[in-house]
């Protein structure tokens, strides 16, 4: 347990339980910085706001690539994968501490992120996330890891109605492109509808260690996907070097009365 404990301070730093706690994480700040050791320390998130698509923002500097290593090693120690055969794990309801500590992680993200993605774009009613997502208890009680191996990706499609709004997916290890696709109208109906003219798809670029937070119209009016097969990862103009990614999705379950 102490050495749990000890992983998870060195991935996620020390909780925000209060005012304290907040004047020490700055001192040891400004320490650190004094020391050029940046290994454990927050930096402020730089958010993207993809402005073709409500509700849907990026952060690509959520985790360091320490925090990065550290994250994939709790998840390797959670006993998931030892089968090479195993490449997805689920879990509802209690998320094991690594887990809470990044959807903590997130939220922070967010409030520290909001304040100055509104200045930037001159919208001083956008937020990250709604505060009733925001503040929810539990912000997440689903979790799934996913691993990846070049060539694999997922399908295209809109995340299912059992879960809440607001859906936060980590990236780690391989760069890829996502696309994203919007919903036709007729998807509600379980109909595809017959226009024929080609879906506009807005790609998407992840680097390992980058969040994506999906809400409102993101999440339900947009399909997105990952093809990963030879032709289909480019950026920039350049075919992007594909090898192993793997992701965690946490989302939250639609209490059922």
């Amino acid at each position: 347990m102490n050495d749990e404990k000890t992983l998870l301070k060195e991935v996620f730093g020390e909780s925000s339980d209060s005012d304290s706690d907040t004047e020490q994480r700055q001192q040891q700040h400004q320490l650190d910085e004094e020391d050029g050791d940046h290994s454990n320390v927050s930096q402020n998130p730089s958010w993207q706001r993809i402005k073709e698509i409500g509700g849907l923002c990026l952060c690509r500097d959520f985790l360091s690539p320490q925090q990065q290593s550290y994250l994939l090693s709790a998840i390797q120690s959670e006993g998931w994968f030892t089968d090479a055969s195993h490449n997805q794990a689920m879990r509802f309801g209690d998320l094991p501490m690594w887990a809470t500590k990044l959807s903590d992680s997130i939220r922070e993200a967010v409030l520290l992120g909001d304040h100055d993605l509104a200045n930037n774009d001159g919208d001083q009613e956008f937020f990250l996330l709604p505060s009733d997502l925001l503040w929810r208890e539990p912000l997440f009680n689903q979790l799934i890891v996913n691993i990846y191996q070049p060539g694999e990706g997922i399908c295209a499609h809109v995340d299912l109605m059992r879960f809440e709004d607001g859906i936060a997916i980590v990236s780690l290890e391989s760069s890829c492109v996502m696309h994203f696709t919007r919903v036709k109208e007729a998807f509600a109906t379980g109909k595809e509808g017959t226009n024929d003219s080609p879906a506009i798809k807005i790609p998407i670029y992840l680097t390992p260690g980058s969040l994506v937070l999906m809400s409102g119209e993101a999440r339900y009016l947009w399909k997105h996907e990952i093809n990963r097969k030879p032709g289909f990862q480019m950026w920039e103009g350049k075919e992007l070097n594909q090898s192993r990614r793997s992701s965690v999705t946490l989302r939250r379950l639609c209490h059922i009365e």
